[in-house]
């Protein structure tokens, strides 16, 4: 199948299915108001994955042993911690953005250009970030959640913030010259990150009663907890300031009887 064929057929499912399911909830979520629109594209993703994506991801987690699996993961994920402590930097976060340059130098030269998380075992955890965090951080607010096809849960500043992730990572795999291996790295990266979440997808479809709710609330509540980054979640603890949490005042102290007269 040629690839503007296969390009027809994923933009005449994605049609199918944004008409199937962009009728407007009863009760909209304030934080999803194009849930409509969103299930539809979440409805297109899913039939890709089962078609698709996640057999692939499947085979490639029965075929390859654990240590050459765990080897690729990690070689992409230390490319990405040098954009990850890019944006620290630019959340003020200085230590943490020292250690994420300090991970990715272990990582690259005593971890074997990445396949080994030397950083990791050492006690220097990998900090995910990006620029959507970074703008989050400044104070752009999410805007409404968004579900974009194939890539997935999203928000507005969050879609804002890929396209700089895209262009600004300076050792991202577009700038890879030769086309062939530039696609090939682009294909196991994609692989790679489906299946280290075949666990995770195969428990939503087991627990949940709405996997798309329960996908947007994990997404909503990862995304505000990355933002926070090591700061406490003030708004799930109570506010002592309202009216209506102010204790009681005192009783009164009763005053001291009288001394009993001089005999």
């Amino acid at each position: 199948m040629s690839m503007p064929l296969i390009s027809r057929f994923a933009a005449a499912g994605l049609a199918c299915a944004l008409m199937a399911g962009c009728a407007a909830p009863s009760n909209p979520n304030p934080r999803d108001p194009w849930e409509g629109f969103n299930r539809g594209v979440y409805k297109f993703n899913d039939t890709v994955d089962h078609l698709v994506l996640r057999p692939v991801a499947t085979l490639y987690a029965t075929v390859l042993p654990d240590p050459v699996q765990s080897c690729v993961h990690n070689i992409f994920s230390n490319l990405g911690d040098v954009w990850g402590g890019v944006n620290l930097m630019l959340q003020e976060r200085g230590v943490d953005a020292i250690n994420m340059w300090g991970r990715f130098m272990l990582n690259t030269t005593m971890g074997l250009g990445g396949c080994l998380d030397i950083a990791s075992r050492t006690g220097d955890p990998k900090i995910s970030s990006d620029f959507g965090t970074t703008l989050g951080v400044w104070g752009v607010h999410p805007g409404p959640y968004l579900v974009l096809p194939l890539l997935g849960p999203s928000t507005v500043r969050d879609g804002v913030g890929m396209t700089a992730d895209w262009f600004g990572d300076p050792v991202a795999l577009h700038d890879v010259r030769n086309v062939g291996l530039r696609n090939s790295l682009y294909g196991l990266d994609f692989v790679d990150t489906r299946a280290s979440l075949l666990g995770v997808t195969d428990t939503i479809d087991r627990t949940a009663l709405d996997p798309y709710s329960f996908v947007r609330d994990a997404y909503l509540q990862r995304r505000a907890a990355m933002v926070r980054g090591n700061k406490p979640n003030t708004d799930a603890l109570p506010n002592y300031n309202d009216e209506g949490d102010t204790p009681p005042p005192a009783a009164p102290t009763p005053a001291a009887a009288p001394a009993a007269p001089a005999k």
